[in-house]
């Protein structure tokens, strides 16, 4: 068996499967999975079953069956064989229910917090080498009790081989400190007084330390955002699925999502008794995590009411994982802390999900997630190790070998100096952890990007061939990637939504429509480029996005009325003379200039991409759905189609001076960008230029643009993202397949 195999479980289930069958043999994990040499009768439903009944983190990507000799009786589960390189590695799975249930009933796991079995608990965060095994983790120096060793090498144990296993007596240990010091008494009743006074505490978690407080006290939520110097990106709750249905509206497909073992926040619409507005201004959702470790369980219960769990960093900078680092990181943020003695091999944020009319979306793909891997599309049989370094925003590694791909958890800004540091831990850990000897790395096409330096300097250092992908190009291949589309497919229609990234004419591109596949591609319709008044400031500052494009719509009075106390005289020379106001295409600045039109974020945003989301919440709200949409011009450009946006910004201001309501205006915005770009990409599949419509790009996490691109592709065969991010998160897998196809070209 091939695939997610080894520390699940799947030893043991192949053993008891086998008895209960009458078969002879014997079950090991060896380099490439787990062996199984079996014989006697039932052997075809043997093999059904290895599918159908795995363990629950089990992940079969293949069962291989050749006929052999097997000699002796009985079954019985053998050493294993090598390193194990070749194999996957088990994401870290929320506890299960038998652990949960033990942890709040009487018996020697009674309120220990760090209750798993094979079925749950820590992996991938606490893995510092392969095989995966207890002296490979950061349980090595915690060594076990009889107890909890007789539980380990019982086949027939829910915890056999169950490398984190431990009980009070052995394992590590929780305990509640303040300024330094140790508190004496019960960590998690010591931490719900806090609490429970309105007080914010520090909490160790499985991928590093959460900062939290009581999500039902306003002034809770208002200090934790002044000490963190967060003011308005949305916070992160945590709360039993009782609690969580009672303050929002859940799905059955939100429900399962919640529960899954991968336990990600979910962002769940509100309804219900509310909360307060401070823990997502401007914002329809939530985002919900259920507790996922017996820790989590045991304050969820101790509290007994929702609980902010925001990463435990200053904001854009990484979190805390060491119980040094988290004294001095967080102690002007927290009234105290919940320590523990058990090590985190690597930073892992929560991953981020929602599902949508059309099913899931991976918005943050992190802890849970990774390391889990996708299988190379057909025609990329044979392809060498490559490693991909993606961007400068969401940064994430993606490494290629044995016919997968891995795609790696999510950094942050490379900016950031510690950011930057665990993207080059990121770097080294994976190539030591899965052996990976790259042939090739790819890159970004920005010389300035931070991973693209990196990519280059490693290339030179070790003799690799390098290969430079161009940002969108490089999300259309991601896209294609994810829905398995083979390497000679056809060519796609890709519609490509962002920030910005550089194109290969030097602009910076981010409205697009591409016609291409792996190999390359062609810009056959975009956006009528604007001016980034400031560069970087436009992308902070929604004002300037404004002012350019209702100038393009021959509105400048509007503008001078809307921003009267901007330096409009300034802001516009600057524009028209190109000086620091590149030109771009972006329809990420596209959904800042409506917003502040509309008078949201204006003057500033706090945080990337806080307009655009309060922009589609607000939308969302709309009773509009159906309605076409603004209109926007589409003339010949000479190399392609120009997309212009002012006969919506024209259409838009009349409805201002009509009194229309602002969530119809957006609403209507939403549903005319995307018939605007749906219809040169139906084009070109009517045409037969192109056999499909992929939709990729930062701005297709908005779940309500989403659904009106597919409304205005009705018919036509579309591919979007589901398990990896749209956002600059995928980058890094798209460029590893653009850089094979181009191998394969060679």
């Amino acid at each position: 068996m091939r695939g997610q195999v080894q520390g699940v479980g799947f030893r043991p289930f192949v053993w008891q499967l086998a008895r209960r069958l009458g078969l002879s043999g014997e079950v090991s994990n060896d380099a490439e999975g787990v062996l199984v040499l079996a014989a006697g009768p039932g052997l075809d439903a043997f093999e059904r079953a290895l599918r159908e009944e795995a363990p629950p983190l089990a992940r079969v990507d293949g069962v291989e069956s050749v006929a052999a000799e097997v000699a002796g009786a009985g079954f019985r589960i053998v050493a294993s064989g090598g390193p194990g390189a070749e194999t996957r590695v088990t994401p870290d799975a929320a506890s299960c229910a038998d652990c949960v249930a033990e942890v709040f009933r009487g018996g020697r796991r009674a309120g220990y917090a760090f209750t798993n079995c094979t079925h749950c608990g820590p992996r991938y965060s606490i893995l510092r080498g392969l095989p995966y095994d207890r002296a490979q983790t950061t349980m090595a120096g915690f060594a076990m009790c009889a107890a909890c060793g007789a539980e380990y090498d019982d086949p027939a144990d829910r915890r056999f081989h169950a490398q984190p296993i431990a009980c009070p007596a052995c394992g590590p240990r929780v305990w509640f400190e303040r300024e330094g010091r140790e508190v004496p008494g019960d960590a998690v009743a010591l931490a719900a007084e806090v609490l429970a006074r309105g007080g914010i505490v520090a909490v160790k978690g499985l991928g590093g330390f959460h900062l939290a407080c009581d999500a039902t006290d306003p002034m809770a939520v208002a200090l934790l955002r002044e000490r963190k110097r967060r003011p308005a990106k949305p916070f992160a709750l945590m709360a039993p699925f009782g609690v969580v249905q009672a303050h929002t509206r859940v799905s059955a497909a939100e429900a399962t999502l919640l529960a899954d073992p991968a336990a990600p926040i979910v962002l769940l619409q509100k309804a219900g008794l509310a909360l307060p507005e401070g823990l997502a201004p401007g914002q329809d959702a939530l985002g919900w995590m259920l507790p996922y470790t017996p820790l989590h369980h045991l304050l969820c219960a101790a509290v007994d009411r929702p609980l902010v769990m925001t990463s435990g960093n200053l904001s854009g900078a990484p979190q805390a994982i060491g119980n040094g680092e988290a004294r001095e990181m967080l102690a002007a943020f927290a009234d105290g802390f919940v320590m523990h003695d058990r090590d985190i091999a690597r930073r892992l944020d929560d991953s981020v999900e929602r599902i949508t009319p059309e099913g899931p979306m991976v918005l943050r793909r992190a802890r849970g997630r990774v390391p889990g891997t996708l299988p190379l599309p057909e025609g990329f049989g044979g392809a060498p190790q490559v490693v991909a370094h993606g961007g400068q925003m969401k940064a994430a590694i993606c490494l290629v070998k044995n016919g997968q791909a891995l795609l790696g958890h999510h950094l942050g800004e490379l900016d950031e100096a510690l950011t930057w540091e665990a993207f080059l831990q990121a770097d080294r850990d994976y190539a030591a952890l899965f052996d990976h000897r790259p042939e090739v790395v790819a890159v970004d096409l920005h010389p300035e990007y931070r991973a693209t330096q990196h990519g280059r300097a490693r290339a030179d250092r070790e003799g690799l061939r390098l290969e430079e992908v161009q940002h969108h190009h490089a999300h259309l291949a991601s896209c294609l990637a994810e829905n398995g589309w083979p390497l000679d497919g056809g060519k796609v229609a890709g519609i490509i939504l962002d920030g910005t990234g550089l194109g290969s004419d030097g602009t910076l591109w981010g409205g697009e429509v591409l016609l291409g596949d792996y190999r390359g591609f062609e810009r056959r319709a975009w956006l009528t480029p604007a001016p980034l008044i400031g560069g970087d400031m436009a992308a902070r500052e929604p004002w300037r996005n404004a002012l350019v494009r209702l100038d393009q719509a021959g509105l400048s009075d509007w503008a001078d009325e809307m921003f009267a106390d901007k330096p409009l005289a300034m802001a516009r020379m600057a524009a028209q003379r190109g000086v620091n106001a590149p030109l771009s295409s972006s329809a990420g600045r596209l959904f800042d200039a409506v917003a502040a039109c509309l008078g949201i974020c204006a003057e500033g945003q706090s945080y990337e991409g806080e307009a655009a989301m309060r922009l589609e919440a607000l939308a969302a709200a709309a009773p509009e759905a159906g309605h076409p949409g603004h209109d926007f011009g589409i003339g010949d450009a000479g190399a392609g189609l120009r997309i212009d946006p002012s006969p919506m910004i024209r259409q838009l201001c009349e409805e201002l001076g009509a009194g229309c309501a602002p969530g119809t205006i957006a609403r209507r915005f939403h549903a005319g960008l995307a018939r605007a770009l749906a219809a040169p990409a139906r084009a070109l599949v009517e045409t037969g230029e192109a056999k499909a419509v992929a939709l990729t790009g930062g701005c297709f996490q908005n779940a309500l643009l989403l659904d009106e691109a597919l409304r205005a592709l009705d018919g036509v065969p579309v591919l979007f993202h589901r398990k990896t991010p749209a956002n600059d998160g995928g980058l890094a897998l798209g460029q590893a397949l653009v850089a094979l196809a181009r191998m394969e070209s060679d």
